[in-house]
């Protein structure tokens, strides 16, 4: 599955790209050459970045399914137990 971008982060990333492009190793880079990058990006490292944040999920909600029963338990038939309803001995 090819990792995509909406418009409006795709231009943010091309911005920040071309800033640190220009203030870390004091270069230029144009739109073409950003644009190139941001693609290669995302073909060559996004999957590595994607797959992780999936294992990340994955553990979390592994995490949460194997406490379900101690999180969502609701003993039943306690009426009884509790000592409700009982007469009073008068």
């Amino acid at each position: 599955m090819p990792l995509t971008l909406s418009d409006d982060t795709k231009a943010k990333a091309l911005v920040s790209l071309k800033r640190y492009f220009d203030e870390q190793l004091e270069q230029e880079l144009g739109d073409l050459q950003a644009g190139l990058l941001l693609e290669f990006i995302l073909k060559e490292i996004g999957p590595s970045i994607y797959n992780g944040a999936i294992g990340d999920a994955e553990a979390f909600l592994r995490d949460r399914l194997a406490d379900l029963e101690g999180a969502c338990f609701m003993p039943e038939f306690g009426y009884w137990a509790r000592g409700a309803g009982r007469r009073s001995s008068r």
